[in-house]
């Protein structure tokens, strides 16, 4: 059993909600929310320097968006455990969470005892679903996922730009993010859609209209 209190960080934008978790969490004793952050470099940066036991993030994030965030947070603080809390309760979101490496997964609608029970499960290294994200999960996994359907928002935004025809350098001065994080971008669209080059994505992404 972890030693008590648990340290929970907050990764939302929307700063009401931010403020509605930590009122409710402050409600328990055994919990404390030592930090919050409003995108998922800035949750990464806050880890960097302080180890919280858990991190909640929403999946819709601006830049870097909450599935490639928990990812890098995995690869960089695997000690720090991480839980989704969203309003999105679709199952091929909940399936890229888990493989992204979340243990928990809630929604938005969640009350105070069910935020408690998941933060504590998840920091002893449990599994914690809402019954609704375990039923679109159950759902997602007895259907064959079509191209693309496991692709990021932020795969989806860089996806399209590649439609466009817009070079890795003008992407990242279009999202404001690094020819690198690019770069990385489309290497998991390319092993995502099982193609080898941008043109077959773009070839992809138009036979199953995966952008706009």
């Amino acid at each position: 059993m972890r030693e008590l209190p648990i340290h929970v960080l907050i990764v939302d934008d929307h700063p009401m909600v931010r403020t509605g978790v930590v009122r409710v969490l402050e409600l328990y004793d055994e919990l404390e929310v030592v930090g919050e952050a409003t995108s998922g470099e800035e949750a990464l940066s806050f880890c960097a320097t302080t180890t919280p036991d858990v991190v909640l993030v929403d999946v819709k994030l601006p830049g870097m968006d909450g599935l490639e965030t928990i990812r890098l947070l995995k690869q960089r603080h695997p000690k720090v455990q991480a839980a989704v809390l969203t309003s999105y309760e679709d199952g091929h979101t909940v399936m890229g969470a888990v493989q992204a490496g979340a243990r928990g997964y809630l929604l938005k609608t969640a009350d105070g005892r069910q935020l408690r029970e998941a933060i504590k499960a998840v920091a002893d290294g449990r599994t914690f679903l809402m019954p609704e994200a375990a039923e679109a999960l159950a759902h997602a996994v007895r259907q064959p996922a079509a191209p693309g359907a496991d692709l990021t928002t932020r795969e989806r935004e860089v996806l399209t730009l590649l439609v466009k025809g817009l070079s890795n350098d003008a992407i990242a001065n279009q999202l404001i993010v690094t020819r690198a994080t690019v770069k990385h971008h489309v290497g998991q669209i390319l092993g995502k859609l099982n193609v080898a080059s941008r043109t077959e994505a773009v070839t992809v992404a138009w036979r199953y209209q995966l952008v706009a």
